[in-house]
């Protein structure tokens, strides 16, 4: 064997290796388990960017809210409890209540008078300034 046939098989087995040590796509997995106590869903496990998630599985019911992701399984044919994700839609994240610059600006209780309210605060109390002072006490 010439020395240029050595560094072709050389060169062979590296891209070999190489083709085998790819990044492979990121999984996305649902194991099917048994049915929801209502009967209107099944229990799953799911498995995706390296954690393992458990929830529900529900149709889509034409004027029910939906509660979380739309996806679609395909089943593996060596086991069809075992499926394959595509999500359709995710839903976005909820702001933490913690985490924002909003929440963090104000204190107190929560503000609840709306601009309607404000608006017809004669027509409910009257003119305040108006009334004589009280002289009950308290």
């Amino acid at each position: 064997m010439t020395t240029a046939e050595l560094h072709e098989s050389r060169r062979r087995r590296i891209s070999m290796d190489m083709a085998d040590d790819e990044p492979k796509k990121s999984e996305d997995v649902v194991l099917i388990g048994p049915p929801t106590p209502d009967g209107e869903g099944v229990h799953v496990l799911r498995a995706r960017e390296e954690r393992l998630e458990a929830g529900e599985l529900r149709a889509l019911r034409e004027g029910k809210p939906v509660t979380g992701e739309i996806v679609t399984l395909e089943p593996r044919q060596e086991n069809p409890r075992v499926c394959d994700v595509r999500s359709s839609y995710v839903p976005p994240a909820l702001p933490s209540a913690k985490g924002t610059a909003k929440a963090a600006s104000k204190k107190g209780p929560a503000q609840v008078a709306t601009d309607a309210y404000r608006d017809h605060w004669e027509e409910i109390f009257g003119d305040v300034s108006a009334r004589p002072p009280s002289r009950a006490l308290n």
